[in-house]
């Protein structure tokens, strides 16, 4: 059976929980992923302070980061909330 993720443009920075908030859908459900500002600072050598600057790397890496959400769905790795973490 074909369960392939579909992954939309859609990005937002969620300041309370200091996360890039990215969405998927599989089978009709959508899946709230997240990455943390802690993980996409390994792969920026200034300091990531504002919105801007973590989603600009969130979106430099985004391929990468759609591939890891994609298997820790088809893990079921999903959060106490539903919503599926990266760092």
């Amino acid at each position: 059976m074909n369960q392939s993720v579909i992954f939309n443009e859609l990005v937002r920075w969620v300041a309370e929980l200091e996360v890039v908030e990215f969405t998927a859908q599989q089978q009709g459900n959508l899946i709230r992923c997240q990455v943390s500002r802690r993980y996409l600072q390994q792969f920026s050598a200034p300091q990531l302070v504002s919105e801007d600057d973590t989603i600009k790397v969130f979106e430099l890496q985004r391929f990468d980061l759609e591939e890891m959400a994609e298997a820790l769905i088809t893990e079921e790795a999903f959060d106490c909330q539903g919503n599926i973490s990266i760092g």
